[in-house]
């Protein structure tokens, strides 16, 4: 798949909710392969959208390094659906979107399970949610 240019797509939370092995998210990035991750929200395998769930799933189950996945769910995530060229970092040119946290430290994410702990959301260059203004703003 690291040959071919392939982000592959894993689902930890379909994992979870089917009773399935988990990816091998480790061995994939070991071996060079580019890993995204994803919810897979549906009614039929996940009906789960929580992100830090799968952030935790993935470093937790599949050895996903804490800056691993990071990557995986922001610059990965947008080159598999090939967007990385507008989104997915905080570059020059690209769409100004991102999340602000309550932790001190991105390295609490896997670790702080269940919860939103989502402060402020900065939606193309604008903030659209901040939690100590009640909720939503846009």
């Amino acid at each position: 798949m690291s040959k071919a240019g392939v982000v592959a797509t894993l689902l930890p939370c379909t994992a979870f909710s089917l009773k399935e092995s988990f990816a091998r998210g480790r061995k994939m990035i070991d071996m060079g392969c580019a890993v995204a991750l994803a919810t897979d929200f549906n009614p039929g395998s996940c009906f789960c959208e929580s992100i830090p769930l799968v952030f935790a799933l993935a470093a937790l189950q599949m050895n996903i390094g804490i800056e691993e996945a990071v990557t995986a769910l922001t610059i990965n995530g947008a080159a598999a659906i090939d967007r990385a060229h507008e989104i997915g970092s905080i570059d020059p040119g690209k769409k100004g979107d991102m999340l602000i946290l309550e932790f001190p430290s991105y390295k609490f994410i896997p670790y702080h399970i269940g919860v939103s702990t989502v402060e402020k959301v900065i939606k193309n260059g604008r903030l659209a949610f901040d939690k100590k203004k009640g909720g939503r703003l846009c």
